[in-house]
């Protein structure tokens, strides 16, 4: 392992300190003053599906970046309640404190998450403004939705089968094809679905991705509805209007990945995508 790793206790709201682990470049290694810090999503902890944020850390601090990952109250090593994403931001700004506070001497932060971990790293944004945070790195982010999903299924989905001509052999011999159309029915309702009167957190997403003006890296699995259904949304959403064409945005499409690049060449792609992109933030060319 080029790297070493440290415990790190972070002191969080509400008396419910988070236990984090810090990867720091081996010595000898030049050090970058700019950290990331992995926002865990999901029902998950600070190690990530198939230890996927152990390798993306590990990776990241052999290259020069010191690396926090840690786990939000209720997970892993951290007691307390489960914290809801759409109300982790006091946790996000202490693990970011920490790192800065941290004796590696870390000035600047990127903000990386993967689902509903890149949607909280945008609602920290929307609601901190913290100018700390240089960059995020956002893989499949989450903006789901009864209706979202309901458009995406439509799209993605429906839309091929129904140009099957397996489905309307099936159909035609009484097989699953009715039940396809029915469901193709439902999802075509609630796609009606009026919209709620208060500010939902995809709004509060999107106003944090407008507003930040650091560079966002955007990485979206072929393979996961997760990807689609942000993509479907930012294009259908009036508070997402131009999200495409912000300046320091740079978008990549994972080829053959799943929700969480399982597999070892989705992977090291993602590890290799960050590290490139941070290496332009850190040292852009002259």
């Amino acid at each position: 392992m080029n790297c070493q790793e440290q415990p790190l206790v972070i002191p969080g709201p509400h008396a419910q300190d988070m236990l984090g682990i810090v990867s720091l470049p081996a010595p000898g290694t030049p050090q970058s003053t700019t950290g990331v810090v992995i926002v865990v999503g999901g029902a998950q902890y600070r190690a990530g599906s198939h230890r996927q944020f152990v390798q993306l850390a590990r990776f990241l601090a052999a290259a020069g970046y010191p690396v926090l990952r840690f786990d939000f109250p209720g997970m892993g090593d951290s007691p307390g309640d489960p914290v809801p994403f759409e109300d982790s931001a006091p946790h996000i700004a202490a693990a970011i404190d920490a790192l800065c506070s941290h004796p590696v001497k870390v000035d600047r932060a990127v903000l990386w998450g993967l689902c509903d971990g890149a949607s909280a790293s945008l609602l920290y944004l929307q609601a901190r403004h913290d100018p700390r945070v240089t960059g995020l790195v956002l893989l499949n982010p989450w903006v789901r939705s009864d209706a979202g999903l309901a458009r995406a299924q439509v799209k993605h989905y429906y839309r091929q089968r129904l140009l099957e001509p397996a489905f309307w052999r099936k159909l035609v011999a009484g097989g699953v094809g009715w039940q396809a159309l029915r469901g193709l029915g439902r999802n075509l309702r609630t796609m009606r679905q009026e919209s709620p009167q208060t500010i939902t957190f995809q709004e509060r997403m999107a106003q944090g991705w407008q507003a930040f003006p650091g560079s966002i890296l955007l990485l979206l699995s072929e393979r996961d509805l997760t990807a689609l259904e942000f993509v479907e949304h930012a294009n259908t959403s009036s508070g997402w209007i131009g999200w495409s064409r912000k300046a320091a945005l740079i978008r990549h499409t994972l080829p053959l990945a799943d929700h969480t690049c399982s597999a070892p060449q989705s992977q090291q792609s993602v590890q290799a995508l960050v590290r490139d992109w941070l290496d332009a933030l850190v040292r852009p060319s002259t």
